[in-house]
């Protein structure tokens, strides 16, 4: 296994775009995940999709500028999980939501990049957890039926408050839809309280990776007091022969106690660890 690291442009959101790039690039990562993030990251998906052309030629041009490669593009259409989800029971919800994911595949290709993460969708409990699941998994092969033509790998986030909240459960969703993969983030379960081994399985479905520090009750922490055995993880990727990207992906926001952290500092802590392995 080639290890290949990047830093998420949305860990330095005080920042302007431009510079939170520079500081990507003057960390020494050669990729950058970029968060398409409606009201809540630099780019919004809405004003990078009127222009679709012109805006990944944009992205392109300041990334190729500082020796950056686009290591994913990570698309989220709402400030909440609900509203916009792949699997809303509303069609006319669904609908967008295809049309964006077609508009971040131009995108996507458009910049260079290769990889697409997305969100699995949620269980609306106005029914059950089945048919929530059932729906999720038709609109994934859709979506991975459409990133085929484009040559372009797409992966979801199993998340806290997600259709998958726990490892069996995105395990059972990988089952459903042959070719999707993961971007596994190991924090999710942790901050549940799930041991490293309960994860460990998932590892060889996984294209992208998100690495921060974690425990019990928080699914950001400091590098100091990380219960995440990385080292282990490591080792299960080479088993694996992962062959993606590690992305150190520390956020700030007001959520799950998520700006809390020096993110700089925690950024760099996991680099050096990550290279030394």
């Amino acid at each position: 296994m080639k290890a290949k690291f990047a830093c998420a442009d949305f860990t330095f959101p005080l920042l302007t775009h431009d510079q939170s790039l520079q500081l990507v690039s003057l960390l020494d990562f050669k990729g950058v995940d970029i968060g398409l993030f409606e009201e809540r990251s630099h780019l919004w998906p809405s004003r990078e999709f009127k222009n679709v052309a012109r805006s990944a030629r944009a992205l392109r041009k300041k990334l190729d500028g500082l020796g950056l490669k686009p290591a994913d593009i990570f698309l989220q259409m709402a400030p909440d999980f609900k509203a916009f989800a792949i699997n809303h029971p509303e069609g006319r919800r669904r609908k967008k939501a295809r049309d964006w994911f077609q508009r971040t595949l131009d995108y996507t290709a458009g910049c260079g990049g290769k990889h697409i993460t997305l969100l699995p969708g949620v269980h609306f409990e106005e029914e059950s957890q089945a048919d929530s699941l059932a729906r999720c998994a038709d609109e994934l092969a859709w979506r991975l039926a459409q990133a085929k033509k484009h040559r372009l790998t797409v992966s979801v986030e199993a998340h806290v408050g997600s259709i998958a909240p726990r490892p069996s459960l995105a395990a059972a969703l990988i089952g459903r839809v042959p070719g999707l993969t993961l971007t596994l983030d190991y924090t999710h379960f942790t901050r549940i309280g799930l041991p490293d081994s309960s994860v460990e399985p998932l590892v060889k479905h996984a294209s992208h990776f998100h690495v921060r520090g974690a425990r019990r009750g928080r699914l950001q922490e400091r590098f100091a007091h990380n219960t995440i055995d990385y080292g282990r993880v490591f080792k299960a990727m080479q088993k694996a022969d992962y062959k993606g990207w590690i992305g150190i992906e520390y956020v700030w926001q007001d959520w799950e106690h998520c700006n809390e952290c020096d993110n700089l500092s925690e950024t760099v802590l996991f680099r050096d660890f990550f290279r030394n392995l």
